[in-house]
C-alpha cells in the first residue's frame, strides 16, 4: 500500500466515524418515579439530520408488559402524579395514533416493551419530533411512562392508564 493510499483510507475512516455522532442538538430526559412507584430511568435524544434517534433503559416495570410511553405538552412534573405534564404533545391538532404511521400526535412515541426483570431497553428514529427548534421541539416537554400498553385508538390517550413517571427533556 502506498503512503497516499494509507491517508486516504484513514480519512476515510474518519469521516465514516464521525457520521455516528449527533449532527445537531442532543437532549436527555431523567425520569423519576411519581408517587408510589418506582419506575426511573435515562432517555436520550440525538438530532441526525431529519431524524431524531431515542434510545434509553427504564426499569421498574412490569416484567414482560407493555407500556405507554408520551412526550405531554408541558415540562412539569411537580404534581406528583405526572398530571402537571397536561396532555400529549400535539402542536399540529392531530389524532392519537401509532408512532410513525399515519397521523398520530408529536408525542406519541413508541410502547415500552419491559423484559423478564422489568427493564425496558430501546432505540428507535423518529421523523414526528426535532431538538432544539420548531414546532415540533421537544426540548422542555414532559415525558411519560404510563402503567398499561397504548391501544393506539382511544382519544386523546391511548388508554395507557397512570402515569409511573416522569421528566423534563432537557437540552444538553
Amino acid at each position: 500500500m502506498t503512503p497516499r493510499f494509507t491517508l486516504l483510507a484513514l480519512a476515510a475512516l474518519a469521516i465514516a466515524g464521525c457520521s455516528a455522532y449527533p449532527s445537531g442538538p442532543s437532549a436527555r430526559a431523567a425520569l423519576e418515579p411519581t408517587r408510589g412507584n418506582a419506575v426511573a430511568g435515562t432517555v436520550r435524544f440525538a438530532q441526525m439530520g431529519d431524524v431524531v434517534q431515542v434510545s434509553g433503559q427504564i426499569s421498574g416495570l412490569k416484567p414482560g408488559a407493555e407500556h405507554g410511553f408520551h412526550i405531554h405538552e408541558k415540562g412539569d412534573c411537580s404534581s406528583g402524579d405526572g398530571l402537571s405534564t397536561g396532555g400529549h404533545f400535539n402542536p399540529a391538532g392531530q389524532a392519537h395514533g401509532r408512532h410513525g404511521e399515519g397521523m398520530h400526535h408529536t408525542g406519541d412515541l413508541p410502547s415500552l416493551k419491559a423484559d423478564a426483570k422489568g427493564v425496558a431497553r430501546f432505540s428507535f428514529d423518529s421523523r414526528s419530533i426535532r431538538l432544539g427548534s420548531g414546532s415540533t421541539d421537544v426540548v422542555g416537554r414532559g415525558l411519560i411512562v404510563h402503567r398499561d400498553p397504548d391501544d393506539y385508538a382511544t382519544q386523546p390517550t391511548g388508554n395507557a392508564g397512570p402515569r409511573l413517571a416522569c421528566a423534563v427533556i432537557q437540552r444538553d
